[in-house]
């Protein structure tokens, strides 16, 4: 395995098999379908990830050479259901992510985790604007207790040579899904318009399969390039998709008056990404081109 976790080596010389755990899951729905798309090996499991027996005997039934874990614990309807179900939380987000992650090591199989970049907050020395957070910079924000689980969570896991962590934010799909934050915004009477990394699915979730492919470890910023307002967003959803959109504003005091948790907002700096993919020949949209065409597809398939 390389140290710097480019150009890794593991379980390449076997022919790939790809397991999706949390395959009932919206990404993990996308990336099978992509995958498929691409004549790979695929197969999905819904097993509990903090059940070690289960683990290890659904990794020794499939004998995958790639796990995707896109499950865990994000709460429903939001993350404020992790502030009062904190043991479930910490039993998926925490023993579970590990677990799996253990397992995978043992078994020798390359893991790449969907993680979170919702980890981070502005600060005097990341403010709005301005120079976005490394891979490498220490998390800063525990608002919430899902960030709280992530946060530490992932500060163990990268110690793991097999694991690839894949920070995503405010995740976006070429669709009204509930899961997708256009969705969510587009539905709330009230929103905040404040800057942020996000990730248009569409983009780069063929990027994630290609690292997982190539047995990249360590962490990449998944997110397009770049930082965008809430209104930004749908003002081109307005434009592209549903012209007679409208939508208030309100303060980040005034939202914090109606959730039990804080939310983050920052912007992460996603050049180690951008520089991995021109390995591969591919340049990663910055998240305003990203959105124009993601809402432009949305237009062209009829949504509304």
């Amino acid at each position: 395995m390389a140290a710097n976790g480019v150009n890794g080596t593991h379980n390449q010389s076997k022919d790939k098999v790809f397991l999706i755990w949390g395959g009932e899951g919206w990404v993990a729905g996308h990336l099978k379908e992509l995958l498929e798309q691409q004549n790979e090996k695929v197969f999905t499991t819904t097993v509990r990830m903090e059940n070690r027996e289960s683990v290890l005997a659904e990794l020794e039934r499939v004998k995958p050479t790639h796990v995707l874990n896109c499950a865990g614990c994000t709460g429903r309807p939001n993350v404020d259901w992790c502030e009062d179900n904190k043991e479930q939380t910490i039993r998926s987000n925490v023993i579970g992510t590990l677990n799996l992650t253990d397992c995978c090591f043992l078994k020798g199989i390359h893991i790449t985790v969907f993680a979170t970049g919702c980890i981070y907050t502005y600060d005097k020395t990341h403010p709005a604007g301005g120079q976005g957070y490394l891979e490498t910079d220490p998390a800063n924000f525990d608002g919430s207790y899902y960030s709280a689980t992530k946060s530490k969570v992932e500060e163990i896991m990268k110690t793991y040579s097999n694991c690839l962590i894949l920070r995503l934010r405010m995740p976006v799909s070429d669709d009204l899904h509930p899961r997708s934050f256009v969705t969510k915004i587009s539905k709330y009477s009230h929103v905040v318009n404040i800057p942020n990394s996000n990730t248009i699915l569409h983009d780069l979730l063929p990027c994630a399969i290609l690292l997982a492919s190539a047995g990249d470890t360590g962490i990449y910023n998944f997110t397009n390039p770049g930082a965008i307002s809430h209104n930004e967003v749908l003002a081109l959803f307005k434009k592209h998709v549903r012209p007679d959109f409208e939508w208030k504003n309100f303060t980040e005091e005034e939202q914090s008056k109606i959730l039990k948790a804080g939310r983050s907002n920052c912007e992460l700096n996603s050049g180690k990404l951008v520089k991995r993919m021109k390995d591969f020949g591919i340049d990663v949209k910055d998240v305003h081109t990203a959105y124009d065409e993601c809402f432009q597809r949305m237009k062209a398939k009829g949504i509304k």
